[in-house]
């Protein structure tokens, strides 16, 4: 597998998603180095505590990660302004949107905004999801041995 990997988790509020996340990843790809970005610092910290190699807070860390990110992680709102409590600004929504990263969003629907045919299903099954297309995206971009 490609070992170096850009991955960028982005969260919020509590962080619970991105704390939930950054364990999976660590626990199933420990070869990856995790950048955890919270929008405030409790979701930051929460992603230290389960592992995340090196964590930000704010804004200019979004936008500056997004630059070189080749995978971002996070919840649907991450893409919408004012999303998660207002913590997501139009800059990062811009960011996140408009890098290069191949991006995994987990349907939260917090955001007010609907995807019509994704099935509704517990966090840990879309934690279980996230980790498939993270494989799919891993060796897709693994050199031919």
């Amino acid at each position: 597998m490609k070992q170096n990997v850009q991955l960028v988790v982005i969260d919020g509020q509590g962080g619970s998603l991105g704390k939930a996340l950054v364990g999976a990843i660590k626990k199933t790809f420990s070869q990856i180095d995790v950048l955890g970005i919270g929008t405030n610092s409790m979701a930051a910290s929460a992603m230290l505590k389960s592992g995340a190699d090196t964590i930000a807070t704010g804004e200019n860390p979004v936008i500056v990660a997004c630059r070189n990110a080749d995978l971002i992680v996070g919840p649907l709102g991450i893409l919408t302004s004012d999303a998660l409590h207002g913590e997501i600004t139009p800059a990062m929504a811009v960011a996140i949107a408009q890098s290069k990263a191949h991006k995994i969003l987990i349907p939260i629907s917090k955001c007010n905004v609907t995807i019509v045919g994704i099935q509704e299903a517990p966090l840990s099954a879309m934690i279980d999801f996230t980790l498939e297309e993270i494989k799919r995206f891993l060796d897709s971009t693994m050199p031919s041995r």
